[in-house]
């Protein structure tokens, strides 16, 4: 059946929802579905604490998911380094929504996954997103301007709007009113849209 929307949150400080992007991006072509893409800036130092602060069991958590983050990313030919700080998610979030209406989303959501995870982008600074929104296709000036302005808003209310649907992790996927949290479901996903 076509014009299926299946509604992806992501946010480009996670390693797992880069892991997913291939398999998710693969959901369109095999099922005839659109995705619309939102930002989801995850609440880290909710569940894992500031860098100051962590317990040793969260420590071991964080440590551990980037050791399996990497084995993940070495079977996909990606390359993957550990963050060496928590980086604020909202200009990349801001640049998603911006990419969206302006028709240059998938250049931007392809440049700013890889370029975060070489570190070769710093994903909460202006200065620097701005470039990597010109260099995907948008305006330099047109993303500061709505990052600066508007964008606040418009993400503060799709991460809300998120929430009310039960949004708490990425990549969640939304499928009539059903979620789908991270590459492990995304099979359980494809035969609900058999199914259908």
């Amino acid at each position: 059946m076509a014009g299926r929307t299946i509604r992806v949150y992501t946010d480009y400080r996670s390693p797992y929802a880069y892991l997913a992007d291939a398999d998710i991006q693969a959901l369109a072509g095999k099922h005839d579905v659109v995705l619309d893409w939102y930002p989801y800036i995850l609440p880290i130092e909710q569940y894992l604490g500031t860098e100051d602060n962590r317990s040793g069991h969260q420590w071991r958590r964080i440590k551990y998911a980037y050791r399996d983050a990497r084995r993940l990313a070495e079977e996909q030919g990606l390359t993957l380094y550990g963050a060496k700080r928590i980086f604020d998610g909202y200009y990349s979030s801001a640049g998603l929504l911006h990419a969206k209406q302006n028709g240059f989303f998938p250049a931007y959501h392809a440049l700013v996954f890889s370029r975060f995870f070489k570190r070769d982008l710093v994903i909460d600074d202006l200065a620097q997103m701005a470039e990597a929104v010109e260099q995907a296709g948008g305006s330099a000036a047109g993303y500061s301007a709505f990052a600066e302005g508007e964008g606040r808003e418009a993400v503060r209310t799709v991460v809300a709007e998120a929430e009310e649907l039960g949004v708490f992790g990425v990549p969640m996927l939304v499928y009539n009113d059903e979620l789908f949290w991270g590459r492990e479901r995304i099979a359980m996903l494809e035969r609900r849209l058999q199914e259908a």
